[in-house]
């Protein structure tokens, strides 16, 4: 059978020796029977080049290569540290390594110590190794000794044994029983020497291997993928000594480098704090604590954690940075319940009492002073800025003596609990609100001058502290609505009427215990003017977008000591607050604490309001709501008097201003007398001062709904 052979070149005859000409690639060749296009073999380097790529770059190879790798590394690097530890044990290198970290560090005392404690050690070697060379004669006469004496006492048993039995050959009997042990212990020998011989060595690389995997000697690619992570690897002086080396301060590590393996020289003890540990570190000459401080991203990538885990302070000692590195993943844990929730005996003391507002990163409780300070709290929407504030108010209100007059601007019900603890409630959005704000705040002023009136007269009277608290208030500088008066209600110019009701009482209000708690998310020039923020004496703020925000919510200070509110992850940090405040312990050098406070409910913040009302004698909350509304001035009357037997019509007045400015804004003592007298009633005198009875009130209502009359406000 013939095959047709089809030439792929085909050259003249008798042509000369000549290079073949370009060929250019064929995919497909005709099949020589059916003239059908058949594909082209590939050449068989082409295959075999692609197969050993395949394999070469397949996981499971690329993972065997690194097994390789790291386990030959285990036994280099474990032949290695206990080839440097025999040498430590055996020479001074130990000292002189610690002698040159003790000066590279400063420390000229210490390294003073380490010489001494060399010194002692060489002398201490000295007269071992003179012992040694007078040692072969001492056990040469030691051992003759111990051979005669073995042997005669082995014959004296012998003499004994020989009585006994009466056999003369009895005598050498424990004799030969020791050639016979002599013989058995040899023969023993002879037939493990081989065995041990050839496992010896191999036992030995089994123990290089596991010290170096002990200690990771092996190349960060060549190790498990844990352990190139390492994620939640605890933090030894080691790991610590290498990331500051790593950090890229040159002077930094050319000390670390001088010091060789006694870098840990530089760190003080590491002790558990809280849900992670602290250690201070002391410097090399010519490093400042700034350039490490700087540096805190880089520092909490090289110890494998996040930079919210790490956090750098500045304790006394000169030349100290103290790091503060969480347990992996730890501070993404909810902290305990707050004790207002746990303890229901607990009270409260504005004066001297700290409010248990959460827990510092070291897990210490965070407790913060409010005797004569503003408050100002802000952050992103949403990330626990209200629930931070409610939680000092729910605090202070368990001490009776505390008053407060809140306007929530959002108005969904998160202030509600303070109706019966609270005496003034605004609850609500629109601008109507904010008016209401507004004069609720103008009327904190009018309180404010009042006292300080009476303690220009007498400088010993004591005042009941008066919280004025605005929820939301960046609605406030925002209002756009312009009063009949031409002035603005919003703004942050000197015709704002909140704004300038606000600078009052931070300029004036703390001497005679007015003070102004505010809230506002998401602070700008505009919904937060810079002299209303910086009146404020605590300063907090959850998480923001940007550094300057950062910086309008807690102030340059504090920002460029380390305070960084933006760096927070918005959602995964909701009420994790940046303090900025004497009213907290702040560590030493430092500007601001982060705080993670602790949420309380509706449900238990209501159980806890309602243990502040069981303290306080009949509260009765003006709920000022929107006065679009049809008023009845006998109902709001009885409203304002609420429980209390009876009332002084100025006071009266004051809550019914208080209760709708808009309506109630021109009555006056003979406004009121008429409308009591419209109803058969009439204000009377108790103890020479004008009041209005509650008994008087009710029975005016009552005669009211009898007849099926009623009075409108003017």
């Amino acid at each position: 059978m013939t095959q047709n052979v089809v030439p792929l070149f085909k050259t003249p005859d008798k042509a000369p020796a000549a290079a073949p000409p370009a060929l250019e690639p064929v995919t497909d060749l005709p099949d020589a029977t059916s003239g059908t296009p058949v594909a082209r073999p590939v050449p068989v380097w082409l295959r075999t080049g692609r197969a050993a790529r395949a394999v070469a770059t397949h996981e499971r190879t690329r993972a065997a290569g690194r097994g390789v790798v790291r386990h030959g590394s285990y036994v280099l690097g474990g032949t290695r540290i206990v080839a440097k530890r025999a040498w430590d044990g055996r020479t001074a290198a130990r000292y002189e390594r610690m002698i040159r970290a003790a000066e590279a560090a400063g420390n000229y005392e210490a390294a003073a110590e380490w010489e001494q404690r060399g010194a002692a050690f060489r002398a201490a070697r000295h007269k071992r190794r003179m012992d040694l060379i007078s040692s072969p004669e001492r056990i040469a006469k030691n051992a003759a000794y111990g051979a005669g004496g073995t042997i005669g006492g082995l014959i004296v048993i012998g003499v004994a044994l020989a009585m006994a039995t009466k056999d003369p050959a009895d005598v050498v009997t424990p004799l030969m029983a020791l050639v016979d042990l002599v013989h058995f212990l040899v023969t023993l020998v002879t037939v493990l020497w081989g065995p041990l011989v050839a496992v010896g060595p191999w036992a030995a690389l089994a123990g290089m291997w596991a010290v170096g995997r002990h200690r990771q000697a092996a190349p960060n690619w060549a190790l498990p993928a844990q352990a190139r992570s390492g994620e939640g690897e605890p933090i030894t002086p080691s790991i610590v000594v290498k990331a500051l080396r790593d950090l890229g301060v040159p002077a930094l590590r050319n000390a670390i480098k001088e010091m060789g393996d006694a870098g840990a020289s530089m760190l003080g003890p590491i002790t558990i704090a809280g849900c992670g540990i602290e250690v201070d570190v002391t410097l090399p000459s010519g490093v400042s604590t700034n350039e490490v401080q700087s540096k805190r991203r880089k520092l909490a990538e090289n110890l494998s954690r996040h930079e919210h885990e790490v956090f750098i302070t500045i304790p006394t000692a000169a030349r100290t940075v103290r790091l503060w590195v969480a347990d992996s993943g730890a501070l993404d844990e909810p902290i305990g319940p707050s004790p207002l929730v746990t303890d229901e005996t607990m009270t409260a003391d504005y004066a001297k009492g700290r409010a248990p507002w959460g827990q510092d990163l070291r897990g210490d409780a965070a407790a913060l002073s409010l005797y004569q300070r503003h408050v100002l709290v802000t952050g992103l929407s949403n990330q626990g800025k209200t629930a931070a504030l409610r939680a000092l108010a729910l605090w202070l209100a368990l001490d009776r003596s505390v008053q407060f007059w809140i306007a929530d601007l959002k108005g969904i019900g998160d202030w509600a609990m303070f109706d019966g603890i609270a005496k003034v409630l605004i609850e609500g959005p629109s601008d109507d609100h904010v008016i209401q704000a507004t004069e609720m705040v103008e009327d904190a002023v009018e309180e404010m001058n009042r006292r300080i009136e009476a303690r220009r007269k007498d400088p010993t009277i004591v005042f009941e502290p008066l919280i004025v608290l605005v929820d939301e208030a960046q609605l406030a500088f925002m209002c756009p609505v312009v009063g009949e008066d031409k002035r603005p209600y919003g703004g942050s110019k000197a015709t704002s009427r909140y704004f300038m009701a606000v600078r009052k009482i931070h300029n004036q209000g703390r001497a005679v215990d007015v003070l102004m708690w505010q809230g506002t998310q998401d602070p700008t020039d505009q919904n937060l003017p810079k002299l209303v923020r910086e009146g404020a004496h605590t300063r907090a703020s959850l998480v923001l977008g940007t550094e300057s925000q950062a910086r309008m919510a807690l102030g340059d200070k504090a920002v460029d000591g380390g305070a960084a509110p933006n760096l927070l992850r918005q959602g995964l940090d909701k009420g994790t607050l940046v303090v900025a405040s004497d009213g907290i312990p702040i560590p030493a050098g430092q500007a601001s604490i982060t705080v993670r406070t602790h949420f309380i409910d509706d449900e238990p913040a209501a159980g806890i309001a309602a243990r502040a009302k069981a303290l306080r004698d009949g509260v009765t909350t003006l709920r000022v709501i929107d006065h679009t509304e049809e008023r009845d001035p006998l109902a709001d009357v009885a409203a304002v008097i609420g429980d209390t037997p009876r009332l002084r019509t100025d006071e009266v007045l004051k809550r019914l201003h208080a209760l709708d400015t808009a309506v109630y804004r021109e009555w006056n003592n003979g406004r009121l007398k008429r409308l009591l007298e419209e109803h058969g009633e009439e204000p009377k005198k108790s103890h020479g001062v004008m009041v209005v009875r509650r008994d008087d009130v009710s029975r005016a209502l009552a005669h009211r709904d009898t007849d099926g009359s009623a009075s409108t406000a003017d």
